[in-house]
């Protein structure tokens, strides 16, 4: 199993890499410029049975110091793996916190498992539903960037009046509403082959 995870900072890693701050804070008062460095070292915890890899980021800037620690198991150069793996797993876990805090992911609270599970699935949809809402009908518009809770309360959530009969359905929406034009345009989008 390959791994990749943040390393709490403490005084042996602080230690490993005080020099090399020390040089960057010399290099910044000298040059005014951020300076950043990507390093390794082998380090083992107490509880550690044997050293492993541990890559180090180091910034100094106008707040000082700002040092982050990795541990893995992967080969490869050190910068690459800081910036194209562990970096890129953050985004990841932004998805899934807006899929938590947007589609409110984490409203498990039925006792029955298949209950739970299927909220999961609902909400996982859901996220779905909106990603492509996103990539194919609200290019080029205001929200196609726009994180899902801002998608739920500007486009998703209206005040409407639905009227039915035997033929058909109508949807009246408000007539003053300010996102109006861009679901206009969204569903033209999603309407179009």
């Amino acid at each position: 199993m390959h791994y990749i995870v943040g390393l709490a900072r403490n005084a042996r890693l602080q230690a490993q890499v005080e020099f090399a701050e020390l040089w960057m804070k010399d290099e910044y008062e000298r040059t005014g410029l951020k300076q950043r460095v990507v390093d390794e070292f082998n380090y083992a915890a107490q509880s550690w049975a044997h050293e492993r890899r541990v890559i180090t980021r180091l910034e100094w800037g106008e707040q000082g110091c700002n040092p982050r620690f990795i541990v893995t198991n992967l080969s490869g150069e050190a910068q690459a793996l800081y910036d194209d793996v562990y970096c890129q797993r953050g985004e990841a876990e932004n998805r899934i916190k807006e899929a938590q805090v947007g589609l409110f992911a984490t409203r498990t609270s039925c006792h029955v498992l298949r209950s739970n599970r299927l909220r999961m699935l609902l909400a996982a949809l859901g996220y779905v539903l909106i990603e492509r809402l996103r990539a194919l009908a609200l290019q080029g518009t205001a929200l196609a960037t726009a994180q899902v809770d801002t998608l739920r309360i500007k486009l998703l959530k209206v005040a409407a009046v639905v009227t039915r009969n035997t033929r058909r359905i109508r949807l009246y929406l408000a007539s003053n509403w300010p996102s109006a034009q861009i679901f206009a345009h969204a569903m033209s989008q999603l309407r179009s082959p």
